[in-house]
């Protein structure tokens, strides 16, 4: 069997996993032990992150022609790929948070929502909140003034009928 046919399903396999991806984001895991691999993997697993490691011409050969072809000129050296399709900030925000205790990691890259981040604006991306979070905040803003008016209007009617 030929070269080629070995790698056109590894490709496939890399489009497919792309394919309606959020995000996906470069890390170099060099250095990690596997303890710590472990328990990133365990991390993104949980948080809907496929992660994978994955020879960078196979990558750059599924990339080529998508919104991810940006990752391309970090494909160098040993590279995993964390890939959300429901999450955008999750794979940049739970390597980013797991390279705080293990300095082995390092972020390459990202794309995020179509968009190409280097190493340092997918750090930023990292610090943005998920949806989730975003959402309950905006909530408890929204919520906040309604239940202090609803107070103030109780305090009244308890006051109204302490007098009458």
């Amino acid at each position: 069997m030929a070269k080629v046919e070995l790698k056109q399903p590894i490709v496939a396999e890399i489009s497919e996993l792309l394919d309606g991806a959020k995000a996906a984001v470069l890390a170099d895991y060099r250095g990690l032990t596997v303890e710590q691999d472990t328990e990133l993997r365990k991390q993104l697993r949980e948080a809907g992150v496929t992660y994978k490691v994955y020879k960078n011409t196979m990558l750059n050969f599924a990339v080529k022609g998508t919104d991810f072809e940006g990752l391309s000129a970090h494909l160098e050296g040993p590279t995993a790929i964390a890939v959300s399709k429901e999450d955008a900030t999750a794979p940049a925000r739970i390597l980013f948070n797991f390279a705080k205790g293990a300095d082995a990691l390092e972020l390459k890259a990202g794309v995020v929502e179509g968009t190409y981040y280097d190493q340092d604006g997918i750090k930023v991306i990292a610090t943005v909140p998920s949806r989730e979070e975003l959402l309950a905040k905006f909530l408890g803003s929204i919520q906040s003034p309604v239940a202090n008016f609803a107070r103030v209007i109780k305090q009244i009617a308890e006051k109204n009928e302490e007098v009458a």
